[in-house]
């Protein structure tokens, strides 16, 4: 059984941190697994992407930054592209999207996820074969399907039984027949924090299996023979470790599989067991290589379909987070060091909530490191806050830095490519922080900091 991320939850939380903390035996030391590729230190300790010191990167781009190691999030795409080798790999737009990574997934050989008009509109700006997009949402308006068909795009995951009806409609009236999957609900919930499980009957996605929704829907979508009803898609959740919830999913949806065969006569020849596979964010996590997730969908997938006498289908997965979240780490500087009692020393810095809501939101945990300099100090336990003005402004809940931090230090967060820039806010009028990718010692700026001059453009009172 591999560790996930709730467990930090359950540790004995206080001045000691979690029960899994560990003093650092070299307070220095980076931990391979948390950290991009081409991170290491260079001689005087100051931490370094692809050969450029953090320190030239902050003062060149300021800091809030989130730092892009380019090589290492393209290894990840052709880890996952010849470790699922036959599989369709549609990157999660929704971890982290902009121009730049769409170009890169599509150059190393990616199909793309997205589920809003803005996430569409970026990955067709950016070029992106209109074929290699799926589109997914609960709540498609009109205008995003219309795009979506006059794309081309090359599949739509319905959701609900009034988007089969509209897009139905809309494909009549266009005289088109896009294809489309059947978003089902298993009854599997992945072992994570509720909000991110989405597998379960009491939610707001997808067709429910159990009450009969998830065939009703693939009948009326053959019926109609409109819409080409190529197969079904399941998702478990987000941040697993554990392939036992695939291994349940997969054989109910393919049951259902096997009752659309034996009602209708057709065998779809498509099958999408969703992402949410999990990265290491502290040194309790395990995750799984790509390879190793392979073999085991992949012989779940074959026995199931045995057990059905079905035809192994096409499949496809949807990692988002496991590509571009160890690819990325946010650089800040530290403005105040305060020592309460004893009790805990908190470490301020020039962001927070605002550019990693994650923690607040689901209690994530998450590492730091000193990033301008070496250091001979102790280990300190010390909690990583931003500048904002709630309490529960938290970057990093419990991490050892050296005793000496100050003000004025660069401390480094890896881990957060998925869900940090793409959940980023303006709270308190704080404008979002820049992305930056590195490839062989060079930086390029991919998403620009936002200015107060953007931040009062919208103002029109």
């Amino acid at each position: 059984m591999r560790a996930h991320e709730a467990g930090a939850l359950h540790g004995d939380i206080g001045s000691r941190g979690p029960a899994w903390l560990r003093p650092p035996v070299d307070v220095n030391a980076l931990v391979p697994q948390l950290w991009p590729r081409n991170v290491t230190r260079d001689g005087d300790g100051v931490l370094a992407v692809a050969g450029l010191g953090v320190r030239d990167v902050a003062a060149e781009f300021g800091t809030p930054v989130y730092v892009l190691d380019e090589d290492d999030l393209r290894s990840r795409c052709r880890d996952f592209r010849t470790g699922f080798d036959g599989v369709d790999v549609y990157y999660a737009g929704k971890a982290f999207l902009c121009r730049a990574v769409v170009r890169m997934i599509s150059e190393e050989g990616l199909h793309l996820d997205v589920c809003t008009g803005g996430e569409l509109a970026t990955a067709l700006s950016a070029g992106m074969p209109p074929e290699r997009i799926g589109f997914h949402g609960n709540n498609k308006s009109v205008a995003e399907l219309t795009r979506a068909l006059d794309a081309g795009v090359g599949r739509i995951i319905l959701d609900s039984f009034d988007e089969i009806d509209r897009l139905t409609a809309l494909a009549r009236e266009r005289g088109v027949r896009p294809r489309v999957m059947i978003r089902v609900t298993v009854g599997v919930e992945a072992h994570t924090h509720e909000f991110i499980a989405t597998a379960h009957e009491d939610q707001k996605f997808g067709f429910s299996l159990a009450g009969g929704a998830a065939a009703e829907a693939a009948f009326r979508v053959l019926d109609e023979g409109v819409l080409e009803l190529r197969g079904l898609h399941s998702h478990i959740g987000s941040q697993i470790f554990d392939a036992s919830g695939f291994e349940v999913s997969a054989r109910r949806v393919l049951g259902l599989q096997a009752q659309i065969r034996d009602a209708r006569g057709v065998e779809l020849p498509e099958l999408d067991l969703g992402g949410g596979f999990g990265i290491a964010y502290t040194t309790q996590d395990d995750p799984a290589t790509p390879q190793d997730l392979a073999k085991r969908l992949r012989r779940i997938v074959e026995s199931e379909c045995a057990a059905e006498r079905l035809a192994v289908p096409h499949l496809s997965i949807e990692p988002g987070r496991a590509i571009v979240g160890p690819a990325v780490f946010t650089l800040y500087e530290v403005g105040t060091v305060k020592d309460v009692d004893g009790i805990r020393t908190y470490v301020s810095v020039d962001g927070g909530m605002s550019d990693n809501i994650r923690t607040a939101l689901y209690d994530a945990s998450y590492s730091a490191t000193l990033a301008s300099r070496a250091s001979t100090a102790e280990p300190m336990l010390a909690r990583v806050v931003g500048k904002h003005c709630e309490s529960g402004d938290i970057v990093v809940k419990d991490e050892f830095l050296p005793a000496d931090v100050q003000p004025g230090d660069l401390v480094a967060v890896p881990g957060t490519g998925a869900y940090c820039r793409s959940m980023a806010s303006n709270y308190n009028h704080v404008p979002r922080p820049p992305v930056v990718a590195v490839r062989g010692g060079q930086a390029r700026l991919i998403v620009r900091r936002e200015t107060e001059d953007d931040l009062l453009a919208l103002d029109v009172g």
